[in-house]
């Protein structure tokens, strides 16, 4: 079903991009035992408001690891992350919590939506955490499922939905904040692959509408369909590409 474009899309052409995420040598080190385990090295990255990106990668390459700094999950053990223009290297957990909020709406493989609660409670939920009074939280949390094909469903709860309603319901409480970035963490991994095809035109769209994305995945099927990939191996950045252009924007780096 098609989502409605949104005044957000339309300023878009309007309004040049700035960078939501600016990374800058982050680095992420472990203690295990005796033994400093690194999994991030020294990873510098921009994402520009409005862009697609796949970040990929074999496991152990650090790509979770990564998705979780960017998500404000977790802290690097060194350098800077400011996220649409917040820097936020000195924040309490409690701040950073609050801008998590306020900024990033996940999407997750496995839904994680609360099982007791219906599909708009589930949309909701964010909107309770943000402060957003009730009446409000259920008119938006009501048009988002109905944009995302899900109006009829709302009252139904996760058990009594099929794989790629639920995950259509996360997307709706991910949307619920109007976040500056949409964060998914493998969104089709748990799908059958006809449903995680209309999962990922779904996010085409929202992309088209504006929204900023960043894609965690190991397919590299779906890293086709974004607009940039970036690759790690080992806690480095080894590749850095537009997929309109197929060239390597690390490779251009090291020849300049």
């Amino acid at each position: 079903m098609p989502v409605a474009v949104t005044d957000k899309a339309a300023l878009k052409g309007a309004i040049s991009l700035m960078n939501i995420i600016e990374l800058k040598d982050i680095t992420k080190t472990y203690r295990r035992g005796e033994e400093d385990l690194p999994i991030l090295r020294n990873i510098s990255l921009s994402v520009a408001d409005g862009d697609f990106v796949a970040i990929i990668g074999p496991s152990g390459s650090g790509k979770s690891t990564l998705m979780n700094t960017i998500g404000l999950l977790d802290v690097p053990t060194s350098g800077s992350y400011t996220l649409d223009g917040v820097v936020t290297e000195r924040m309490s957990d409690n701040e950073l919590a609050e801008l998590r909020n306020q900024k990033i709406g996940f999407i997750f493989q496995q839904f994680n939506l609360l099982p007791r609660l219906t599909a708009m409670e589930n949309v909701e939920l964010p909107m309770i955490y943000a402060g957003i009074a009730k009446k409000e939280r259920k008119e938006r949390a009501n048009a988002m499922l109905k944009m995302l094909g899900m109006g009829e469903r709302g009252h139904h709860r996760p058990s009594e939905l099929s794989g790629g309603q639920q995950q259509r319901v996360a997307i709706a409480r991910a949307l619920a904040i109007s976040p500056s970035l949409i964060l998914a963490d493998e969104p089709t991994g748990a799908l059958d692959s006809r449903t995680g095809e209309e999962v990922l035109e779904l996010i085409l769209e929202l992309n088209a509408q504006g929204n900023t994305i960043v894609l965690i995945t190991h397919d590299h099927h779906i890293a086709d369909n974004a607009k940039r990939v970036v690759a790690l191996r080992d806690g480095v950045i080894v590749d850095d590409y537009r997929n309109d252009t197929k060239k390597s924007l690390v490779q251009q780096e090291v020849s300049v």
